[in-house]
């Protein structure tokens, strides 16, 4: 280490300790890993793909298309919003640690539920993804060997890959590392050999007119504006998980700089790319009806094949796989990085259990595992919901996005008594984050509300449920108990018993 690299560590380690914790995780990642997790998790070959066919039938081309980018510029003023408040306080437990520091009362009540949220929108992210990288990999199977494309198929491949992701994230951290890195020429790749494929092979393309303008309503609702505004799930769903920067804060070198860029940069990189890749997928469409009803389950491995023959079809739903497993594989470091720092300040149940580190390794072991057994929880309805992994995805939207904006919402409060770091947005600071709050109030209420008619047990969205129990039961803990011991992040000790902890960590080392 040159002494530039030892002064970075010095002054991180400095930085978190004036934040109240140790460095008991270890600092190895670099500006390009830190966004690396974030691309990785936002992974426009996982979200946009595997909502394509919901976005078929709930607006169409139009609603997708366009969707997109208008998705987008609100997105990139969340984004902002938060990497503002990370600059400021780079820790692992990211948006409930800011929530306590910014309130300007109840600071501990704030973080909790803050924490909540973002909890179970992490894993209803984890199960969305790996849920999604099941059912690909399901029409693969069917495809290649005539594995059937079944719900119980494919919460049963769901529950190897998240067996697999797990003991990836015990066993094999630093294949983890390196994956993340090869993740985002993947997906860069992937996406313009996709594109590229899709533009070159088939013989007929789709009209601008259609790609651009045709409007599709198969939800059985009447209005037009309402379906238009359930079909921006698709993008919503998709942009979510560049939180995973401020969670490995406490991995990343100056990390006061590096977290805000990799929340700005994996944003700005999936909305150009995705863009292209939505464009690209649509203009190949050779028979509309026969995707959206594909028996592999998969609207866009049918058009795959539709438009360049069964075995490019099948490359190209490989690609896919491949893009959809590394983003899960991150989604659970993400996870679990978040599980550790929120057990850490005792606010799980089991928190000395889900806090321990695994002195070998400096990762917390036991919270990759919750990570992945939550998730498989989630997933599980789709053995007799159809409409399930819409139902994931709005949970993972909705818990995400409050917590994402609560602490943005929380600096508006504070105005110009909100302690900047070095990465800031000066004067726009308070304007991005008002516009941002009121997104997300929005959408908070959109993807709560029923997304096909008539209503039936098969078609139910089961989003407010999920909310009721976790959110019930962490409210209700809050009320009998919490609110007497809970005070928000913990402060792990003075500068000495700080520094004691981390001599303990290298000697066990």
């Amino acid at each position: 280490m040159d002494v530039s690299d030892k002064q970075s560590a010095d002054d991180d380690a400095a930085l978190l300790h004036k934040l109240g914790y140790a460095q008991e995780l270890k600092r190895t990642m670099s500006a390009f890993s830190n966004f690396a997790v974030s691309f990785t998790i936002i992974s426009i070959l996982s979200g946009c793909l595997t909502l394509y066919g919901f976005g078929m039938k709930t607006g169409g081309p139009a609603a997708m298309i366009w969707g997109w980018p208008l998705v987008g510029v609100f997105v990139v003023l969340v984004g902002l919003g938060m990497a503002e408040v990370c600059s400021s306080y780079p820790t692992a437990g990211g948006l409930y640690y800011w929530a306590a520091k910014l309130a300007p009362r109840n600071g501990a009540a704030w973080s909790w539920f803050t924490g909540w949220f973002n909890l179970i929108g992490q894993i209803a992210v984890t199960a969305g993804i790996d849920f999604g990288a099941a059912l690909f990999l399901n029409a693969f199977l069917d495809l290649q060997f005539g594995y059937a494309a079944t719900p119980g198929h494919t919460i049963l491949l769901l529950a190897i890959i998240l067996v697999v992701h797990g003991a990836l994230n015990t066993f094999g951290v630093k294949l983890v590392a390196l994956f993340n890195g090869i993740s985002v020429w993947w997906h860069l790749l992937g996406v313009l050999v996709i594109v590229g494929v899709l533009i070159v092979v088939p013989d007929k393309h789709q009209s601008a007119s259609f790609v651009f303008g045709s409007f599709v309503n198969n939800t059985g609702w009447g209005s037009s504006v309402y379906v238009f505004a359930l079909g921006l799930l698709l993008a919503q769903y998709t942009l979510t998980g560049y939180d995973a920067s401020a969670h490995m804060t406490e991995e990343t070198k100056n990390a006061a700089k590096a977290g805000p860029r990799g929340i700005i940069n994996s944003i700005l990189v999936s909305l150009v790319a995705g863009w292209i890749l939505l464009i690209g997928l649509t203009f190949a469409i050779q028979d509309y009806d026969g995707a959206v009803g594909s028996a592999t389950g998969v609207p866009p491995a049918q058009i795959f094949i539709d438009a360049t023959g069964a075995t490019t079809g099948k490359l190209l739903l490989l690609i896919c796989i491949g893009a959809q497993l590394f983003c899960g594989m991150a989604s659970v470091t993400a996870n679990s990085r978040m599980i550790y720092a929120f057990a850490r300040d005792g606010a799980i149940p089991g928190s000395t259990f889900w806090h321990k580190i695994n002195k070998r390794t400096q990762t917390p072991t036991n919270a990759v595992w919750l990570a992945a057994g939550g998730a498989m929880l989630l997933a599980l309805p789709y053995l007799w919901s159809a409409t399930a992994y819409a139902a994931v995805t709005s949970i993972a939207v909705v818990g995400l996005y409050v917590a994402y904006v609560i602490p943005v919402f929380l600096r508006v409060r504070k105005g110009d008594d909100f302690e900047k770091g070095p990465w800031n947005l000066g004067k726009w600071g308070k304007p991005v984050g008002i516009v941002a709050t009121i997104w997300v109030a929005l959408i908070f209420v959109l993807f709560m509300l029923p997304q096909v008619s008539p209503i039936t047990v098969d078609s139910f969205n089961y989003t407010p449920i999920a909310f009721l129990v976790v959110l019930g039961g962490a409210a209700l803990w809050w009320v009998l108990s919490a609110r007497k011991w809970f005070k928000g992040p913990k402060v792990q000790g003075s500068e000495a018993e700080l520094a004691a902890v981390e001599q303990e960590l290298k000697e066990l080392g």
